[in-house]
């Protein structure tokens, strides 16, 4: 990957997130090992587009972070159901890179 373009994405991320620099490393999972879930995930998601000028209006936020909200119903509701949480897709930073390359950020982009 690009080295210059790392280490911005890295600035904004630890901006953004107020995490520390070591945190964000190429494999970091941006929900997982960097916290950003919820309505906070969507903020840092906009920004994110507008800082690298990124298209981000196909990216589904849903299948990659969880909501923000009461986690006690649906787990109740899932209990009495039978069903089981759907697992969230993972977003790393270097998808956040691959992203920045091609100017947009996508399920496309995320799977080449």
């Amino acid at each position: 990957m690009n080295e210059e373009i790392f280490i911005k994405l890295k600035e904004f991320i630890v901006e953004q997130a107020a995490v520390e620099e070591t945190e964000v490393l190429h494999d970091a999972k941006i929900e997982d090992d960097l916290g950003i879930t919820g309505d906070d995930a969507i903020d840092f998601l906009i920004a994110y587009g507008r800082n690298f000028n990124v298209d981000v209006t196909k990216f589904m936020a849903a299948d990659y972070f969880d909501s923000e909200g009461d986690p006690i119903l649906p787990a109740i509701i899932r209990w009495v159901t039978g069903k089981k949480k759907q697992k969230n897709k993972v977003l790393t930073v270097a998808h956040l890179e691959k992203g920045i390359l091609a100017g947009k950020l996508d399920e496309e982009v995320i799977n080449n």
